[in-house]
Parts: C-alpha cells; sequence; structure tokens
C-alpha cells in the first residue's frame, strides 16, 4: 500500500520560499535557472496562501457571552 504524501507545514513552505528567494537574491544563476526557481517559488506562494485560507476559515471566535463562532 503506498503511504499518503504529508502536506508542508507553513513553516516548512516558507522555508523553503525563503531558500528560493535567497538564491535568486545571490544571482549566481542562469537566466533558465531563475526561471525555474521563480516558477518554484509562485507554487510555494500559492501553497503558503491556500494553507492560510484553510486556517482562516477554520479559527473559531469567541463571543461576548462565551459561545464559539465561526470566524
Amino acid at each position: 500500500m503506498e503511504e499518503m504524501k504529508k502536506s508542508p507545514t507553513l513553516d516548512e513552505l516558507f522555508t523553503s520560499l525563503e531558500c528560493v528567494v535567497d538564491e535568486l537574491e545571490q544571482g549566481e544563476t542562469t537566466l533558465e535557472e531563475s526561471f525555474g526557481l521563480y516558477k518554484k517559488g509562485v507554487t510555494l506562494l500559492k501553497q503558503c496562501s491556500e494553507t492560510i485560507d484553510t486556517v482562516e476559515k477554520s479559527v473559531l471566535a469567541l463571543d461576548e457571552n462565551g459561545e464559539l463562532h465561526e470566524f
């Protein structure tokens, strides 16, 4: 049976994105490599956004009466 692939955490995504940005900022990549890194960065950013959206939808807010409501 094939093991399900675990989604990366938000921290892992941000770390990967930071590595991509650092590599691009060094300016030691070819134009083709830069385009590949840019594409990877956009994909990582999209994953970050989707993860944050999922978390926001599941956040609960406590009202003044002490009742939980979806935020």
